[in-house]
C-alpha cells in the first residue's frame, strides 16, 4: 500500500483518541450526593435509594451527605461554588430550586449556577393532618381557617420552601390565612404533626407512607392534577376549588462547569439504577409513576415551576 495512503487511514484513529478518552471519564475518588434536608426526610430517602442502587455501577463509593439548612439552600450554595469536577451532585428539584428563590434573594442562580443531569421522581405534595385529630377532611381546613384568621397552623419544611408556597398559594385561591410553623426537613414537620403540635403539614409520598398506613396521619388532599393511585380517597385541591398545582421535583445537578463527558457518565448511571429491583420497589411504595427527565428537560420544568410560584408569591 503506498505511504499517502497509509497515513490518511491510520488519521482517523489518531484524532479519535482524545474524543474516546473524554468519554471513558469517571470518578477518581468517591462522589459526593448532597441532600439539603436532615435525615429521614422525603429527600434523604430518594437519595439513600437511588445511590444503593447506582452504586454497583460506580468506580468509587457513592457518599450521602446531609447538609439541611435554609430550605435545602446551604446545600445548593455549597455545590454552586463547588469544584466542577464531577464528584459533588446536589439533589435538587425541590425547594432550593423551585421555590426560595421566588421569596428571597439566594447566593446562586436556580437557572444558571448548575449542570442538570438527570430527573429521577416527580410527584405532588400531600397535605395530612394528625390521624385522630381535629380535622377529617380538607374542607374542616379551609372552614377552620374563614372563621378564624391564622386559627389553622401549618408546619413546612423551612421558611419559602415548597411546602411553605404551597400554603401561601392555597390560602390566596381559598381567601384565607394560615399560621406557618416551619421545621428544618420534611421528617421533623411530620412528627410535629403526629404529636399534635401543628395541624397540617404537607408530605411526600415516599416519607408519610409509614405514618399513614399507621393512622398516625391522615391524607386531606393532593395538590396535584389527578388523584394518587395510593390515595384514590383523597380529592384534588382542584377539585375541591383551588386550582394549586405544586410538584416536588428530585433529580441530580452538579456545578454549572461540569462537562458533557461528566454529565454522561452520571445520567447513564443513574438511569440504569433507576431500573434496578430496589428503585422499582421503593416507586411501588410511593405509588408514583417514573419520574425520568433528561437534563435539559428536567431544567425547563423547574423553570417553570419557579416562575409560577413567583408569580404567585408577589400576587400575594
Amino acid at each position: 500500500m503506498p505511504a499517502r495512503r497509509r497515513s490518511l487511514l491510520a488519521a482517523p484513529l489518531v484524532l479519535a483518541l482524545p474524543a474516546r478518552a473524554q468519554a471513558q471519564w469517571q470518578p477518581t475518588r468517591p462522589v459526593q450526593l448532597i441532600v439539603g434536608f436532615a435525615p429521614g426526610g422525603g429527600s434523604d430517602v430518594i437519595a439513600r435509594v437511588i445511590a444503593q442502587a447506582a452504586a454497583p455501577l460506580y468506580p468509587q463509593p457513592l457518599v450521602v451527605m446531609n447538609r439541611p439548612g435554609a430550605g435545602g439552600g446551604i446545600a445548593a450554595e455549597a455545590v454552586a461554588r463547588a469544584e466542577a469536577d464531577g464528584h459533588t451532585l446536589l439533589l435538587a428539584g425541590g425547594s432550593e430550586s423551585t421555590s426560595i428563590p421566588a421569596h428571597r434573594q439566594v447566593p446562586y442562580d436556580p437557572k444558571r449556577s448548575f449542570r442538570t443531569i438527570i430527573r429521577l421522581t416527580r410527584n405532588g405534595q400531600f397535605i395530612v393532618a394528625k390521624g385522630n385529630g381535629r380535622f377529617r377532611t380538607m374542607q374542616d381546613v379551609i372552614a377552620a381557617a374563614k372563621e378564624k384568621p391564622e386559627a389553622v397552623t401549618h408546619a413546612s419544611a423551612g421558611a419559602g420552601t415548597l411546602s411553605h408556597s404551597l400554603f401561601l398559594v392555597l390560602g390566596r385561591e381559598a381567601g384565607v390565612q394560615f399560621l406557618h410553623v416551619p421545621f428544618q426537613g420534611g421528617g421533623p414537620s411530620l412528627q410535629a404533626v403526629v404529636a399534635g403540635q401543628v395541624d397540617v403539614s404537607v408530605a411526600a409520598p415516599e416519607e408519610m407512607r409509614g405514618l399513614v398506613d399507621s393512622g398516625d396521619l391522615r391524607v386531606l388532599a393532593v395538590a396535584s392534577r389527578e388523584r394518587a393511585p395510593l390515595y384514590p380517597d383523597a380529592p384534588t385541591l382542584a377539585e375541591l376549588g383551588y386550582p394549586v398545582f405544586v410538584e416536588n421535583m428530585k433529580g441530580w445537578v452538579g456545578p454549572a462547569g461540569m462537562t458533557d463527558a461528566m454529565v454522561a457518565f452520571h445520567h447513564d448511571r443513574m438511569r440504569q439504577a433507576m431500573g434496578s429491583d430496589a428503585w422499582k420497589q421503593f416507586m411501588q411504595r410511593t405509588g408514583e409513576p417514573d419520574g425520568y427527565a433528561d437534563g435539559p428537560g428536567f431544567q425547563r420544568d423547574m423553570d417553570e415551576l419557579l416562575d409560577r410560584i413567583a408569580a404567585s408569591v408577589r400576587a400575594t
